[in-house]
């Protein structure tokens, strides 16, 4: 997912990192995303109790998804560009709920996304 000049990472965001609140708090700055979609994967809610996270989401119940078996299937949302210290953060910010995977983008881009662990 690296560049070819390592200079970014590609995050692809179904859910509150596209939050301008979780933007300013995780990364200092708002990202500037492209519309695209994961294929393969449904999107369902789980609930948050890490009193950081809930505070810099403002919500309690989080999209999550994971694979759905049916290449039908697609979620939608913004592929970033950052950092791999914003990658970093962006780890920080997600709970054990979530592992970062690598998935191939309807764009045909490579990107990190958070699913169901």
């Amino acid at each position: 997912m690296t560049s070819p000049e390592g200079a970014y990472e590609l995050l692809f965001s179904y859910g509150t990192l596209q939050l301008e609140q979780v933007q300013l708090e995780s990364f200092g700055r708002l990202l500037h995303g492209e519309d695209d979609a994961m294929p393969g994967y449904r999107k369902t809610m789980v609930e948050i109790t890490d009193p950081e996270v809930l505070r810099k989401s403002g919500e309690r119940f989080h999209p999550i998804v994971a694979p759905s078996g049916n290449p039908a299937d697609e979620v939608a949302g913004k592929v970033f560009r950052i950092t791999s210290a914003e990658l970093a953060a962006a780890d920080q910010y997600e709970v054990a709920d979530y592992k970062r995977v690598a998935v191939r983008l309807n764009s045909g881009n490579e990107a990190w996304v958070y699913i169901r662990a």
